[in-house]
């Protein structure tokens, strides 16, 4: 008998979290039906906008923009502060709406909904911190200094895996810096959007701030297209594929906007001769395995130096044949199921390039609970050894698996390291000083991201998050980050009484 819970409990437990997070029983009607990677099947129906309600959204949060920029910022944060309380207060049905429409086991999507109170504290304070610099004028009687303002309408285009965080990580840092915002999930979560904007909504209400601020905009990619081309957008953060920002960048570059791209990651860790293997071990496995491989920051490649490879490949094949697979609602699961069909056929023809390629499928790859829910797909996940980085190891697949090089000097592993596209996140695991600086150092990892003695998956608010290469290049959630949702303004302020020209110039009229 499985363990997999029944699809009417599934529906019964979306609906139950809906209402408690405050979501207009109206709005969950409509032609399409969110659906659950935990049975495959259908959970609660919900309408989707047309292109003209992209247009639309953005007509509302920008009435709601001109009010809200002229708020001051301590009193923006003041709705960020409350929204950070309802989601502390909402937590439990929130985690319920990510596990069910993404499959993330309890831990994770808790975990994830922390991300979105930890944010919302980060922004709170920002508020009173949005500093510009004052600086010395080459004029006397003059001052010289930079202020930042709000910047409009943004849009946020996320993906299904992270599927609040990543929106709470642009929509705090937005509205404190006294922007409006419209969301357009991933067709996948589209429960978890409205969760989220029921619970901003209140906020908004509670603290009498302008109606509108944040729009929740469902309909597919279509629809995602009009968010993008709309010229009254002037910053576009988006996250997803590789493919997917290529589009967006050229789309909002035609126009003179601003992307903010957070896309592929072919992540990578290498592990040195004296790095403590148990410590690595668990780094690993967490790193490659968790979410099922469906973060962006999931470990993909692992370049291990040759004397250790044999005893390291002995614990990882142990710790990944007693992964617990299986229902993520249970707790004692740790890798639930793959979002859809396609992400396990993806899969399967990885580990059919490797094999062709002359490689070797160490462990996993099968599929479990197939007899018990024949539109769900949990995988085992997979690990390979490969003798060279050829094509399918420089391509991300979307999915647990993990291949494995190795290594003979710290020159090679720098040169397998940087050598594909991606660029977002990196790790190594030594006791060796000078190794760790090197990784650290402009000629080390090319990522975004530089973890020493931890995998590469598992950021923090407090640092901006983005990558470089084919990742994007954008920056999110801590540091200044917030930048971008801002337009930097040079001013001069003339005290003197007389108008002398900078650099010297006469012109006397």
């Amino acid at each position: 008998m499985s363990d997999l819970p029944s699809t009417e409990d599934l529906r019964d437990q979306a609906r139950s979290a809906l209402a408690r997070c405050g979501v207009d029983a109206a709005l969950l009607t409509g032609a399409h039906t969110s659906r659950t990677p935990i049975t495959g099947d259908d959970l609660v129906p919900v309408a989707w906008g047309d292109q003209g309600a992209a247009d639309r959204a953005v007509d509302i949060a920008q009435d709601a923009f001109q009010v809200w920029r002229t708020t001051p910022a301590p009193a923006r944060g003041a709705l960020v502060k409350r929204l950070g309380e309802l989601l502390t207060e909402h937590k439990e049905p929130l985690a319920d709406l990510v596990t069910l429409e993404v499959g993330k086991i309890r831990s994770e999507a808790r975990g994830e909904v922390q991300e979105m109170v930890d944010i919302c504290d980060f922004a709170v304070g920002l508020s009173r911190q949005l500093y510009g610099r004052t600086m010395p004028s080459e004029r006397p009687g003059h001052r010289l200094m930079e202020t930042w303002h709000p910047l409009g309408v943004v849009g946020v285009v996320s993906a299904f895996n992270f599927p609040v965080a990543v929106w709470s990580w642009n929509a705090a840092v937005a509205l404190v810096c006294g922007d409006a915002v419209v969301w357009k999930p991933s067709e996948l979560t589209p429960l978890t959007a409205l969760a989220c904007g029921a619970l901003l909504d209140r906020a908004a209400a509670d603290v009498g701030a302008p109606t509108g601020l944040n729009q929740v905009l469902l309909g597919d990619a279509d629809v995602a297209g009009r968010l993008v081309d709309n010229p009254a957008v002037p910053l576009v953060s988006a996250t997803g594929s590789v493919r997917m920002g290529r589009a967006v960048a050229q789309r909002v570059a035609a126009r003179l906007g601003q992307s903010l791209l957070e896309l592929g990651g072919n992540n990578a860790a290498v592990v040195a001769p004296s790095a403590d293997l148990d410590l690595a071990t668990r780094g690993i496995v967490f790193a490659a395995a968790g979410t099922a491989g469906q973060r962006c920051t999931s470990l993909r490649r692992l370049i291990v130096h040759e004397t250790v490879v044999d005893q390291l490949l002995e614990s990882l094949t142990s710790a990944y044949r007693r992964l617990p697979i299986g229902n993520p609602l249970a707790d004692s699961t740790l890798v639930g199921p793959l979002v859809h069909d396609r992400a396990f056929a993806d899969l399967q023809k990885a580990l059919e390039e490797v094999r062709s390629d002359g490689g070797e499928v160490l462990v996993g790859g099968g599929r479990r609970l197939a007899e018990e829910a024949p539109d769900a797909y949990y995988a085992e996940p997979a690990m390979t050894r490969v003798r060279t980085q050829t094509e399918v190891v420089r391509r991300e697949t979307f999915a647990p698996l993990l291949h494995v090089l190795t290594y003979s000097d710290f020159d090679e592993a720098l040169d397998l390291h940087n050598a594909v596209p991606q660029g977002l996140s990196s790790s190594i695991f030594t006791a060796d000083h000078a190794e760790a600086e090197r990784f650290l150092a402009s000629d080390g990892s090319d990522c975004g991201i530089v973890n020493v003695n931890i995998g590469t998956s598992g950021a923090e608010i407090g640092g901006a998050f983005g990558g470089q290469k084919e990742t994007g290049g954008g920056r999110e959630s801590g540091s200044d980050a917030w930048k971008a949702y801002m337009r930097r303004a040079t001013n001069t302020m003339n005290y003197s009484g007389e108008l002398p020209l900078a650099q010297g110039v006469d012109f006397t009229v």
